[in-house]
């Protein structure tokens, strides 16, 4: 057994997969402390069964997930490594159970996700055409101020910024193109 004191660095109800990755770096920790009895294999399908989004953090960097996000394809990162990113961290965080109540099945978005990235990756670089969260519609629904942070983002960056999109089921908005706040 371990005895694990955690800093969390993550703001919680982010989108940015502090707890997970919280998850993935404990898992990892445990099995180094323990002389590595369990392969990477292992890990990956054991963070699939302890929670959806832990399996991303044993990729190599950029991965396609599918699944509940427990299915890890690392794949070419689409954008290169040094692209400024902006993220706006409203001081409202949102419960991913109820983004995921409120998700209306009807509303998601019909594109493919894997054309998305190809599409990102052959023009190397991104565009809202490239950026589809079927997340946002709940969580703008249910915090409206979100929806309201996000085209104040697109208005006041301008040309700064090439997409402007909430990270997975919110709260944090990040503005491509830019690191510098509006």
């Amino acid at each position: 057994f371990f005895e694990v004191t955690l800093q969390k660095r993550v703001p919680h109800g982010a989108g940015l997969g502090g707890g997970s990755g919280n998850a993935a770096t404990t898992l990892y920790a445990a099995n180094e402390l323990t002389g590595r009895p369990a392969s990477n294999a292992q890990l990956l399908e054991w963070s699939g069964d302890i929670g959806s989004d832990i399996s991303v953090f044993f990729s190599n960097g950029a991965a396609y997930c599918t699944g509940r996000g427990e299915v890890v394809e690392d794949v070419t990162p689409p954008l290169p490594l040094d692209t400024r990113m902006l993220l706006v961290k409203p001081p409202v965080g949102l419960s991913t159970p109820m983004i995921f109540k409120s998700l209306d099945l009807d509303r998601r978005s019909t594109a493919d996700p894997l054309q998305l990235l190809g599409g990102m990756t052959q023009a190397g670089k991104i565009s809202p055409d490239f950026c589809v969260n079927d997340l946002e519609q709940p969580a703008f629904d249910n915090l409206p101020e979100l929806l309201q942070l996000k085209q104040r983002l697109i208005k006041e960056g301008g040309e700064a910024f090439d997409a402007v999109f909430m990270t997975g089921s919110g709260s944090t908005i990040v503005c491509v193109g830019d690191d510098t706040a509006p």
